[in-house]
């Protein structure tokens, strides 16, 4: 299952230099949303279809628990299947992506060093679709989508081992659709957004880009950058300069047994 998320170098460093501890503090490297107050709203782009839907909305429901950040589904601003992203909001999408190894990808665009502009959750069909796949189950689903859209706030995971610590941000697997651990976040990954949204900035990414900030373009498909890092437990680490003092970070989770 590849997920792509990003993430901060400090962060690549820590996860390849050991596994993480269980409910240490994870947070991409202070990554986060620009904003003049909280709680704030973050749209979320309805981009999704079938099982997705119910999905998405239950993952906004649950994120919303924070009391720092409130998430809205909202319609699209893009196709599918190329999920561009939007200046100011998360498009989530859904679509048959094809043998990629990878489940879910999720994708920030940092200016500024530390604030997420835009950002894009991929949940693959090709995994999903037909009862052949290991990983055709609601309760796997739902942890995927609820992991993605928590990347796009600037959330690392709990833990990288396998194990279940109740959850969406760590990388257990989910067996069946009665295994429903791991499929919604946890009061640790609420904690850490409070902890991460504890101060406020001077202006918003939220909605439009900032004044004066240098355009962000966006990325070929396949042009995932330069690799960084990995983890022994199926995630991979890449960076790509979009020029302007602007930069894309990803993070992929493989699927188990993927080449």
């Amino acid at each position: 299952m590849r997920r792509v998320l990003t993430v901060g170098l400090a962060t690549v460093l820590l996860l390849v230099a050991g596994a993480t501890p269980a409910f240490a503090a994870h947070s991409w490297g202070g990554y986060h949303w620009a904003r003049t107050a909280n709680p704030f709203t973050l749209k979320l782009g309805d981009n999704v279809s079938g099982l997705w839907d119910s999905m998405l909305v239950t993952a906004s429901s649950d994120w919303s628990r924070s009391t720092v950040l409130d998430t809205t589904v909202v319609a699209g601003g893009t196709s599918p299947r190329s999920c561009r992203p939007t200046s100011g909001r998360v498009e989530v999408c859904s679509a048959r992506y094809g043998n990629t190894g990878w489940l879910g990808l999720a994708q920030i665009w940092i200016t500024g060093g530390v604030h997420i502009t835009q950002g894009v959750v991929k949940n693959n069909d090709y995994y999903f679709g037909g009862s052949t796949y290991q990983y055709n189950n609601t309760a796997e689903m739902q942890h995927v989508i609820c992991q993605e859209v928590g990347h796009t706030f600037g959330l690392d995971h709990q833990s990288t081992s396998g194990a279940s610590l109740g959850t969406c941000m760590d990388y257990y697997k989910n067996t069946s659709a009665s295994d429903t651990q791991s499929t919604s976040p946890n009061q640790h990954d609420y904690d850490e957004l409070a902890a991460i949204y504890a101060h406020l900035d001077g202006s918003t990414t939220i909605r439009a880009a900032p004044s004066g900030a240098a355009p962000i373009r966006t990325p070929g498909a396949d042009a995932n950058g330069t690799p960084i890092g990995a983890s022994a437990a199926r995630g991979s680490w890449y960076l790509q300069d979009l020029g302007g003092g602007s930069f894309l970070l990803t993070h992929v989770y493989w699927a188990p047994g993927a080449s």
